[in-house]
């Protein structure tokens, strides 16, 4: 790929760079190859620009979607930066991606190994579509007008120009029934669960009831508090309730840890009369119920069902955080505490440390003020359910016996193999070999089952472009872990 424009001698560009497409794998695989050797062999240097999508596309003879894919995932990588409005460039630390201790910027937001190229776990939103721009016009425009004082810190419970915003997009998007002073600022949902379990151990808690299966995060964090978890199954209907009621009779357990909107991994959403019962058995027992927002803005047949914490904001404290609707590395969160609750819940954070960045809080009042918070969740709830559509759409095509299952919302599915499907574990092990990730369902189960042919999948990181791609390459780990 070359280009015919003559360009001033001090812009450093990669348009006259080589890119071949050497013919293996999809023609988005193929593009983002060949930047990656460009930019590591420096034949195209740090900061250099690279063509439009259009100009690029014409010179390889693709599409101009496989250009903007490409791009897009190599921006999300760090090994490339797009700012809106201006030319695609190569990142300026791009250079020092393969030396040792290095790290690029997509490996900063992660921790832990890179991911798979064809990502169907679950728990990771689409890092290529952060609002980059809309977050960093949001920065400026906050510290913009901030008063001097607000930059020498907030106070424990975070910004009250923050805390109003978000409790006002709350009570609009989720009919949460909390005022503005309710809201306590955190890190996130995992920092939220450690205040929560600290203030219930200090009031004399000593278990808490958590849905099997669930996130084991958060079992964690609670046990490292200082409460026991104490599995109740669930079904169809969510938590089963008269499991739930026993399980508090046998040990004591006056706090449950539910996810009521979008059960996690099931799917499922905890039903009305349930959510009822839920709350009645916390009134009686003088008890707390944690509920776990993760996704819920993510409803795609349907507006999304109303938190829990409506129902009884006395007995209900909600967390949720920007983990799932932007990304982990904004470190932001939150928990609407009920009144009761809220000193001891305070007291927690104060003894937990530091909240989230200052700046950072004013960021996202000012994102949500401003209407880019809202017009990113439109567009990405619209960019989820067409994957979350392709995806099952490819599976019934590829593993006609497999039956997908779960509320079409959020960012993930159950994949129920059959039951002359091979285990799950071999599944996974082989999908791992073709770069595929895929997770068993006994990760999430508190008491694991001795077999299970059940895969959790994720579509949140997955390119549009690789859904059939990532669906046939875990067909075909299927027969091969079917021997």
């Amino acid at each position: 790929m070359t280009s015919d424009q003559t360009n001033p001698p001090t812009t450093r560009l990669a348009w006259e760079t080589l890119l071949e497409l050497d013919g293996r794998g999809g023609l988005v695989e193929q593009l983002e190859r060949a930047v990656r050797d460009a930019v590591r062999t420096g034949r195209a240097p740090a900061g250099a620009a690279l063509p439009p999508s259009r100009r690029a596309a014409e010179a390889l003879g693709v599409s101009r979607w496989v250009v903007t894919e490409a791009y897009g995932q190599l921006v999300g990588e760090g090994l490339l930066e797009a700012r809106t409005g201006s030319t695609t460039r190569v990142a300026a630390d791009a250079g020092t991606a393969d030396r040792p201790g290095a790290h690029r910027s997509a490996d900063v937001v992660r921790d832990g190994p890179p991911r798979a190229r064809l990502d169907l776990a679950p728990g990771i939103p689409d890092l290529r579509h952060v609002p980059r721009a809309a977050w960093l016009r949001a920065a400026r425009e906050a510290l913009a007008v901030a008063p001097a004082d607000a930059l020498a810190g907030a106070p424990v419970a975070g910004h009250a120009t923050t805390r109003a915003a978000l409790a006002g997009h709350l009570r609009r998007s989720r009919l949460v029934d909390a005022p503005d002073d309710a809201v306590l600022l955190l890190r996130g949902a995992t920092h939220g669960m450690a205040v929560v379990g600290a203030a219930l151990v200090t009031a004399g808690h000593t278990h808490v009831l958590v849905e099997d299966p669930s996130w084991p995060v958060l079992r964690e964090v609670a046990r490292r508090a200082g409460l026991e978890p104490v599995p109740v199954p669930v079904d169809a209907g969510g938590v089963v309730v008269d499991a739930l009621e026993a399980a508090a009779r046998r040990t004591g357990a006056r706090a449950a840890l539910l996810t009521p909107a979008h059960q996690f991994p099931t799917g499922t959403a905890l039903a009305p009369d349930r959510r009822a019962r839920v709350l009645a058995w916390a009134r009686e027992v003088d008890g707390l119920v944690v509920e776990d927002d993760y996704d819920a803005e993510f409803r795609y047949d349907r507006r999304p069902v109303a938190a829990l914490q409506r129902l009884d904001p006395d007995r209900v404290v909600l967390l949720g955080s920007l983990s799932k609707t932007l990304a982990p590395a904004f470190g932001l969160g939150w928990a609407v505490t009920p009144p009761r609750w809220a000193g001891r819940l305070l007291a927690a954070a104060g003894r937990a440390g530091s909240g989230p960045s200052t700046v950072d809080q004013l960021a996202f009042a000012q994102l949500v003020a401003g209407g880019a918070y809202d017009r990113h969740l439109r567009a990405t709830r619209a960019r989820y359910r067409r994957r979350r559509d392709a995806l099952v759409h490819s599976l019934a095509a590829r593993l006609p016996t497999a039956t997908p299952s779960g509320l079409a919302a959020g960012m993930h599915l159950l994949l129920d193999l059959g039951p002359d499907a091979p285990d799950a574990a071999d599944v996974v092990r082989h999908a791992g070999e073709r770069d595929v990730a895929v997770v068993d369902l006994r990760r999430y189960q508190v008491e694991a089952a001795e077999r299970s042919r059940t895969l959790v999948l994720g579509y949140g990181n997955l390119a549009d472009a690789r859904v059939d791609e990532a669906v046939a390459r875990l067909a075909a780990s299927v027969r091969a872990a079917g021997g």
